[in-house]
């Protein structure tokens, strides 16, 4: 593992940056974090971080803060999820990815690790590996999402050393599938179907320790996710029941992207396990 890397974390105060700046300071890295607001500066601080308080849609300010900090390494956790809008997250990931990418150039950074998602593969009849295609064809409103997740992926690449973590979706406290997240919501009202759609989970823990693991990997991109992929006939019920929602309508069929994806990458090759190694575990201790 690298030590002593001058880190630079944009989103520091997101669901993943908050979990994962007391693991970098912890591991020897001097880091700064992007903050909004004083509020978050001041949670930055007494985490250990330097704190650089910037819109990042404020492409000067976002360049000072790059230059100030003179990262050896970027780590991108942007996201725009707080009102649920596809259209927001996917503008973050295209203008706000650009604006980042190119602070980082211009500070001679060498390094980024950078967020992206692992729901976003084409067809096929297994879990997603990391060596096949995204779903470059997808219709509205699927586009949205492909948009931003490939002009992220795009943009990080002309970094030197870019890692891309495909994370599977998120769960714990703070993200959408928490007791008080956007998705219990929407389960108690009965608008989730337990249908045969595949999802690929991790918790929110153990997708801040993959990425403060990332540092030290080599480039490429890793698919971060739990090791049981399943529909959400399986999954959705036990979800709903431990947030206090109904038991869900039920329904055959899935698109033929919602297959999940696999981790054996980041575990064969790389190291990093999940902690919750099963959503079964992770929800019932989570949630």
């Amino acid at each position: 593992m690298w030590v002593g890397m001058r880190v630079l974390v944009a989103g520091a105060t997101g669901v993943i940056g908050r979990r994962l700046i007391p693991l970098l300071v912890t591991d020897g890295h001097t880091v700064f974090g992007t903050a909004r607001t004083g509020e978050g500066a001041a949670r930055l601080r007494a985490q250990g971080a330097e704190a650089i308080v910037l819109d990042v849609y404020d492409r000067d300010a976002l360049m000072r803060g790059a230059r100030e900090a003179r990262p050896d390494a970027v780590i991108h956790q942007l996201t725009d999820l707080s009102a649920g809008s596809s259209e927001a997250n996917a503008a973050m990931r295209t203008t706000g990815t650009r604006a980042l990418v190119d602070a980082a150039l211009a500070a001679g950074a060498r390094r980024i690790v950078a967020a992206s998602v692992s729901w976003a593969y084409g067809a096929g009849p297994a879990p997603a590996a990391e060596s096949e295609p995204l779903d470059r064809a997808a219709a509205l409103p699927r586009s949205v999402l492909l948009g931003g997740v490939m002009a992220l992926e795009d943009a990080v690449a002309e970094i030197a050393e870019p890692v891309v973590l495909r994370y599977g979706t998120l769960y714990g406290s703070g993200t959408w599938y928490s007791r008080d997240g956007l998705m219990a919501s929407r389960a108690r009202e009965q608008a989730l179907v337990a249908d045969d759609s595949v999802t690929s989970f991790v918790h929110a823990d153990d997708a801040a320790a993959a990425c403060a693991l990332a540092l030290g990997w080599p480039p490429g991109t890793v698919n971060i996710c739990d090791d049981e992929p399943a529909p959400a006939k399986e999954w959705l019920p036990v979800f709903a029941e431990l947030v206090g929602a109904p038991a869900p309508p039920r329904q055959d069929g899935a698109p033929p992207w919602a297959r999940g994806a696999s981790n054996r990458r980041a575990r064969e090759q790389l190291g990093w396990s999940p902690r919750y190694r099963s959503w079964r575990d992770g929800f019932a201790r989570a949630l």
